[in-house]
């Protein structure tokens, strides 16, 4: 199935996840749902309402949900719970709470028509993952029966260039790229001319890490937007924002940044495993209004998935072991 049938259906992995892959995800928040769930063989012997809400309440802004948030989420829970509900009845309805929060950030398929290339720009600060990420995604796409091209326009570092060649060797997937110092538009604009003449179905670019604060540098990512736009009017078709996971909220910030200067249209969640700030993602939705397009939950290629809000959620409530 080539990867333009593939971007109208809905994604095979949402609709049946196999039981090794939700073991990843939750292997992969581990970190995260320690934090949710610290005290509570503890706290959940108290049964009445507001004791098990205090608990809750602690534990999500400790995992870096946001205040705001948060307290929308209590809230509503204590109008929908008895006095003293039982601990499993409270974390069902905290579970349908959350999903009603993330379902609405949930947006796998692309709308694409089926005479361009399926261009996505990448961009992300310095250490975010940009270039490992793109690695999986051309994994990910090849998988759903699509051809892919890379673009190397991080042109800064000599080692992303290089770093997208070996997944492109790894891969069997062809790589444009220039040497080091080059023209980041240049190179894309190539790469998409090249996608174009091989009708290459999606085309991945690279970008070099940026701060959100350094405008000269924001407004190259705009000049690469206009490039690519000479040679295909509708391109980029997504602009997707790498953020480290790590970060927690601290990476709201440098997304409305990115946002504001490139109307992204989407996310990339990264570094999960190496958080216990992994509710930072729920806050992040909220302010953005931003659909999330994948997470990552390790350092294995089959670990950056695609995002399931209910799978999301039930490998955070799931009680670690």
């Amino acid at each position: 199935m080539g990867i333009r049938h593939w971007f109208k259906r809905k994604d095979a992995q949402q609709a049946s996840p196999s039981s090794q892959s939700q073991q990843r995800l939750e292997d992969g928040l581990n970190r995260t749902r320690h934090r949710l769930w610290d005290r509570w063989s503890r706290d959940s012997t108290q049964t009445h309402r507001d004791e098990q809400l205090t608990h809750w309440k602690t534990a999500l802004l400790s995992a870096d949900v946001g205040p705001a948030l948060t307290d929308r989420i209590i809230s509503n829970l204590k109008t929908q719970l008895p006095q003293y509900p039982a601990p499993d009845q409270t974390i069902i309805c905290l579970k349908n709470l959350l999903y009603a929060h993330l379902e609405q950030y949930e947006k796998p398929q692309i709308e694409q028509s089926a005479s361009t290339v399926c261009s996505i720009l990448i961009v992300g600060i310095n250490g975010a993952g940009k270039t490992t990420t793109i690695g999986k995604l051309a994994h990910y796409f090849t998988q759903q029966g699509a051809s892919v091209l890379l673009a190397a326009g991080d042109t800064y570092r000599a080692a992303a260039i290089e770093q997208l060649k070996i997944w492109g060797q790894r891969q069997s997937i062809p790589v444009i790229a220039q040497t080091q110092g080059a023209d980041s538009a240049s190179v894309i604009f190539d790469a998409l001319q090249a996608a174009q003449a091989r009708n290459i179905d999606v085309l991945l670019a690279d970008t070099a890490g940026r701060l959100h604060t350094q405008h000269n540098l924001m407004q190259e990512l705009t000049k690469i937007k206009r490039v690519m736009h000479k040679a295909d009017s509708t391109a980029p078709h997504e602009t997707w924002l790498v953020l480290d996971g790590t970060l927690g909220q601290n990476s709201l910030t440098q997304a409305q940044e990115f946002h504001e200067t490139l109307n992204l249209t989407g996310l990339i969640m990264t570094k999960l495993d190496g958080s216990a700030q992994g509710g930072s993602l729920l806050a992040i939705t909220e302010h953005l209004n931003l659909p999330i397009r994948f997470i990552g939950v390790g350092e294995q290629t089959e670990d950056l998935q695609v995002f399931n809000s209910r799978r999301f959620i039930d490998a955070l409530l799931t009680a670690p072991p």
